[in-house]
């Protein structure tokens, strides 16, 4: 096991990784920012660096400010955590040119994976069923010759994307061009990549991903699914494990699938296979996010795995110490993410002092979260504030469970989403398990909040 790692990342997830590296003996650094400094995670550390001012370019997404400042403290690893540079895969390569480990997949993993277009074409020769779909597209005329072959309605997507940017919807012919140039310059700003691909959409689709682990000698387990259907803009709101209505045949033929199309391309370490179920149960490969997921607590919390000792001991040469077999989903799991956004004006991101703070607690209930009262939000990041993750034998009792924390829950100071998430957990078809992708944008009236 490790002696010393670097957390380069910030927030809660920094400090979920600081906590799993204190259970398991292991020192660690945290790398932050000017904005950073006061910051829980940074505090807390055993010992801290700052890599650069408050902008992510000039900090938390510089590779050389990163490296180096592993190097310098004689750090034996990097986590990146979520998001930043966590699946990036020329700072997987430098990590391991100068003798860091990188504590994710190997980067010709990463590699394939990252890239939307060489991913369908691996999980294809895997056997993976997927919706029609092109190769990467950088031109509107090769675009509209596909989308005509495909059929309307489509989706466009980054090559290079993720976390929802760069993805368009077309649904004919006359708002292509316009949809398709959206799109494009999207992913441009986003990733530097222009490159598009477009895939044939799928209307009232399920968002159900497949957590996986692997070692380095072979061994895989996949560890259940996630429910992730209640989006805004393609913006995961809330998670749940394990996915409601999902038939139990259906559930273990994705994950086996799943673990077998990722040891066939040598992959290490924790990841997620994203999925689109329509309402006959077909499901299709979307993508695989190479990292730890933001709703990784939900598959913690049904499995009684902790995922982050898991990616500690896999990286530091550690084989598998769970079989397939081992893996047993007990009760069911709800993650709901609070961000510093005003539902009642359009989700816009907010900043200020957190005023007062009281998370919620009782039986089943976990909360990440970095806050503090007197803590200010910086503006230069993504606006997550805390993760309340509920647990309870039936899925019924954890909505019952959520509801009772969510009420629990103050944070004074900025507006948040806990009132949009009550409001979610009353709707009838949110309680049957029968949220798809679009339900939110379908029935957004319902969703107008009134002043608490």
């Amino acid at each position: 096991m490790f002696k010393q790692i670097l957390i380069a990342n910030r927030g809660e997830i920094a400090l979920r990784v600081l906590r799993a590296c204190r259970e398991m003996g292991v020192e660690t650094v945290v790398a932050y920012s000017d904005a950073d400094r006061e910051s829980l995670p940074v505090r807390m550390a055993d010992k801290r660096i700052c890599i650069g001012p408050a902008p992510g370019g000039k900090s938390y997404l510089s590779i050389p400010n990163v490296v180096s400042a592993a190097m310098l403290t004689g750090c034996e690893a990097i986590h990146p955590g979520y998001g930043f540079l966590s699946e990036n895969e020329s700072f997987a390569e430098m990590c391991r040119d100068v003798g860091l480990i990188f504590i994710g997949p190997p980067p010709e993993a990463m590699g394939i994976m990252g890239d939307k277009v060489e991913a369908r074409k691996a999980m294809r020769a895997a056997g993976m069923p997927m919706l029609s779909g092109t190769d990467v597209l950088r031109s509107l005329s090769e675009a509209e010759a596909a989308a005509a072959r495909i059929g309307f309605p489509i989706m466009l997507k980054a090559a290079a994307g993720g976390g929802g940017r760069g993805i368009r919807l077309a649904t004919q012919p006359e708002e292509f061009a316009h949809v398709f140039t959206t799109a494009q310059s999207e992913a441009r700003e986003a990733f530097h990549d222009d490159g598009v691909y477009v895939e044939k959409y799928l209307g009232r689709a399920k968002h159900v991903e497949v957590q996986i682990l692997c070692d380095n000698f072979g061994n895989g387990v996949y560890l259940g699914e996630r429910n992730c259907s209640v989006q805004r803009r393609h913006q995961k709101l809330l998670e749940e494990s394990p996915s409601p209505n999902l038939p139990e045949k259906v559930r273990r033929e994705m994950g086996q699938r799943a673990i077998e199309a990722v040891l066939a391309i040598g992959y290490r370490g924790v990841g997620t296979l994203e999925f689109l179920v329509d309402e006959q149960n077909n499901y299709y490969f979307m993508e695989m996010n190479t990292r730890l997921q933001v709703e990784h607590p939900v598959t913690e919390m049904v499995t009684g795995l902790d995922l982050v000792h898991a990616q500690l001991r896999v990286a530091s040469g550690e084989p598998l110490s769970i079989r397939q077999e081992d893996v047993h989903m007990n009760g069911h799991a709800i993650e709901f993410r609070i961000t510093a956004e005003d539902p009642e004006m359009d989700f816009r991101p907010q900043t200020g002092v957190i005023e007062e703070y009281f998370p919620p607690s009782g039986p089943g209930v976990r909360v990440d979260s970095h806050l503090y009262r007197g803590y200010e939000i910086p503006p230069h990041y993504d606006s997550l504030l805390a993760k309340l993750i509920v647990w309870a034998p039936t899925r019924d009792e954890a909505i019952a469970r959520g509801r009772r924390a969510l009420k629990e829950f103050i944070i004074e100071g900025v507006p948040t989403t806990i009132p949009f998430h009550l409001r979610l957990l009353d709707n009838p078809l949110f309680q049957r398990g029968e949220a798809y992708t679009n339900f939110l944008a379908e029935h957004s009236a319902e969703f107008a909040l009134k002043s608490r």
